[in-house]
């Protein structure tokens, strides 16, 4: 999507502190911080929504998961960590690119469950 922060991101085509990089995806730092460490994992490849992915999308966001788990050193996600996925107006999406929040480093004060 030519729009898209993230695909900027993605492409180089606008600078950001990309804290690791693979074949499938990026983490960078949120210029908005919710926690004291704030990621977020992006997908290289363009899709807004969980119900707009195929096969193919799906095992990256699962490769996406798997690989934050293995860079808790990284990203300080020692005493626990949150993931959010935000989808739609409602949930609070601002970018139209799927996204994971990664948020760490305090507690958090909501409890969603």
């Amino acid at each position: 999507m030519e729009d898209c922060l993230f695909c900027k991101f993605v492409k180089n085509e606008i600078k950001t502190e990309k804290v690791y990089e693979d074949g499938d995806f990026i983490i960078i730092r949120d210029i908005n911080p919710q926690a004291k460490n704030h990621f977020l994992a992006i997908p290289k490849k363009h899709f807004k929504y969980l119900a707009e992915m195929t096969a193919d999308d799906a095992a990256t966001v699962g490769r996406i998961l798997k690989k934050i788990s293995e860079l808790k050193d990284l990203l300080g996600l020692d005493g626990g960590y949150r993931l959010v996925i935000n989808q739609g107006d409602d949930a609070g999406q601002t970018v139209p690119h799927l996204h994971v929040h990664i948020l760490s480093g305090q507690k958090m004060g909501w409890q969603p469950a």
